[in-house]
């Protein structure tokens, strides 16, 4: 759930503010989306916990680098799958794949502390 909220929020204003989609397509957008986000969710959260695991990120500066690893190893991944099947060229996969990477280094740790707040609003600690 957190991903939905923290990542619709951000695309839907940048769809819309930065890219101009207009309204009724920004609509469309989220509602292929959010379902691909469900099932990615819980999977990006066992990856990124295990990140950690692993890498024992105690410090300010390895867990900003570890959510910014955690990400890009799991999200752009999923992003090129979905690129995939919504029939896009390869110099658009790779386009838009470095471009999202940017995007995903910049949103990482800020996804990161947002879904350690929820986790200890409802008691969910980490796997």
């Amino acid at each position: 759930m957190a991903s939905i909220v923290f990542f619709t929020t951000v695309a839907a204003f940048s769809d819309l503010n930065i890219a101009g989609m207009a309204p009724g397509e920004e609509l469309i957008t989220r509602l292929i989306v959010v379902p691909m986000m469900i099932v990615a969710v819980r999977p990006y959260g066992i990856h990124r916990d295990w990140m950690f695991a692993k890498t024992i990120s105690t410090v300010g500066w390895r867990r900003r680098l570890m959510d910014v690893v955690a990400f890009l190893t799991f999200q752009l991944p999923v992003y090129a799958v979905t690129l995939i099947v919504s029939g896009e060229s390869f110099v658009q996969i790779a386009t838009l794949r470095l471009t999202i990477a940017v995007l995903m280094v910049v949103l990482s740790r800020p996804f990161g502390l947002y879904l350690e707040r929820v986790r200890g609003w409802f008691g969910v600690a980490e796997v």
